[in-house]
């Protein structure tokens, strides 16, 4: 596939040459959350075929953005992980997420798939490293058939899929009610849900109080006046 380029010698424009095709980024989105195999991608990028996740892939690996790695055990079987290239985007991807949370999200539309597992780069695009000072914690998310968790270590975070081995607080939500919390044009309060029976937040009381300051939604704005 014929790689188009905007022939400019310019930092933007070529850093838009190796990741502005459609799909990239949301692959780059994916790989940032650790190793994928090829099946992973395609169940979380529906919509993208066969035959353009492989292309896209093999842009990855040309520019050095990507590279083969065999999983360890016992899964032992073939995956695609991110090159320190390409770990280096995330920032430019987090920055982007918090744009979209402010000026791009609303209602949900209908054709729109979903995963929870989303959100564990949006918990690090919405983190409050200053409400973290002093805190070292580890949060386990269920959220319908998913399970991901976040470790706060004094105003750092890591966030990963899966679950924790000792998590110091669990919160339990269903998939639709965790979109209420994220999403739509009124988002809902955790301590709403959890009063409603919607979720529930179990384990250390301190942990739980400060949860509500470590990840913050940036407040909506209209593109139009």
């Amino acid at each position: 596939m014929e790689q188009r380029t905007y022939n400019q010698y310019c930092a933007t424009a070529r850093t838009l040459d190796l990741v502005g095709e459609r799909w990239t980024l949301l692959l780059i989105r994916e790989l940032l959350t650790g190793p994928k195999r090829f099946g992973d991608l395609q169940a979380a990028l529906r919509g993208l075929g066969t035959g353009l996740l492989s292309a896209r892939l093999k842009h990855l690996e040309r520019e050095g953005l990507a590279h083969k790695i065999t999983l360890p055990a016992p899964a032992r079987t073939p995956a695609y992980a991110l090159t320190e290239a390409g770990e280096e985007l995330g920032p430019a991807v987090l920055a982007l997420a918090r744009w979209g949370m402010t000026w791009a999200m609303g209602e949900r539309r209908d054709a729109e798939a979903f995963h929870p597992g989303w959100a564990v780069l949006g918990l690090r695009a919405c983190f409050d490293a200053e409400a973290a000072a002093g805190l070292h914690a580890v949060y386990e998310f269920r959220v319908g058939d998913e399970v991901f968790h976040a470790r706060v270590a004094d105003g750092a975070v890591e966030t990963l899929h899966g679950p924790a081995q000792t998590p110091d607080a669990t919160v339990t939500i269903g998939e639709q009610d965790f979109l209420d919390l994220v999403g739509g044009v009124e988002r809902k309060g955790l301590a709403e849900a959890v009063a409603s029976g919607a979720a529930t937040a179990t384990g250390d009381a301190e942990a739980l109080r400060r949860l509500k300051d470590l990840f913050r939604l940036p407040a909506r704005r209209s593109r139009t006046a």
